[in-house]
């Protein structure tokens, strides 16, 4: 249990922007990691409800508040995860051959898809949470959306052949990996849809499997279009599923 702990502190440590009071760092720990991963995306959930909760209780002009929700989304996790949809997106759109899309992956200079790519992410996730702020229901899927995105990158990390390039999941991997730490995210995940199916219904149904399908579909072709899971793929597919989840969420609550 003192493991877990430990590596739920390291987890939400390195994937939440909110600076902890102390750094603690076990090598010991870091095949946990993973598994943690969901509950750190539970506080980071939590964070958006109670950003979505506040500006409507304060009547906030919608459009403010919806750009206060985009950016929180984003925000919350340090742009971490963007960071890797906008190589990933570089990467995967310049349909070079397999060993140039490794290397503009790796590159850390920005391309013009990444650019496109994130100016899309911006505006759909705007035009979501406008709606979301708009009609002030079931804004407590937020939280689901956050930890499903998150179970699906653990399941992916530690179940996918990791990519040659990839040192940060291998890092997960050093350690045996058994049953327990692969099966924690989709435990996790039917939870988290049974919760939001207690909360709103099919609408909460909807929205989970959403965010469930977008990271399915997103890891899938970016897998299989540059042959193995890494760090960048993972935060890629985390993003997506949210903004699955997001859009599920803005037509949910305005049905």
């Amino acid at each position: 249990m003192i493991r877990f702990f430990k590596a739920f502190y390291m987890t939400l440590g390195m994937f939440i922007a909110i600076p902890l009071p102390v750094f603690i760092w076990d090598e010991d720990c870091v095949d946990l990691m993973m598994p943690c991963f969901p509950f750190v995306g539970a506080v980071i959930g939590l964070l958006w409800w109670g950003t979505a909760e506040a500006l409507i209780f304060f009547g906030v002009h919608d459009a403010i508040a919806a750009a206060a929700l985009t950016l929180a989304t984003l925000f919350t996790a340090g742009l971490i995860h963007l960071d890797g949809y906008m190589d990933t997106s570089d990467a995967v759109l310049s349909r070079r051959p397999l060993e140039e899309r490794i290397r503009i992956l790796k590159d850390p200079h920005t391309g013009s898809f990444s650019v496109i790519m994130v100016v899309a992410l911006f505006m759909a996730q705007f035009a979501a949470a406008f709606a979301i702020i708009e009609n002030g229901r079931h804004t407590v899927l937020l939280v689901i959306i956050a930890v499903l995105s998150r179970c699906g990158s653990a399941f992916a990390t530690l179940v996918l052949t990791p990519a040659p390039h990839s040192s940060n999941v291998n890092m997960y991997r050093d350690r045996p990996v058994g049953i327990l730490h692969k099966a924690t995210g989709p435990v996790i995940a039917i939870a988290a849809s049974a919760i939001a199916y207690l909360v709103a219904g099919v609408g909460g149904l909807i929205v989970s499997a959403s965010a469930v399908l977008g990271y399915t579909c997103a890891m899938a072709y970016v897998y299989n279009d540059l042959k193995g899971v890494s760090g960048d793929l993972a935060g890629f597919s985390l993003v997506l599923s949210e903004l699955c989840g997001l859009i599920a969420l803005a037509l949910v609550s305005h049905a």
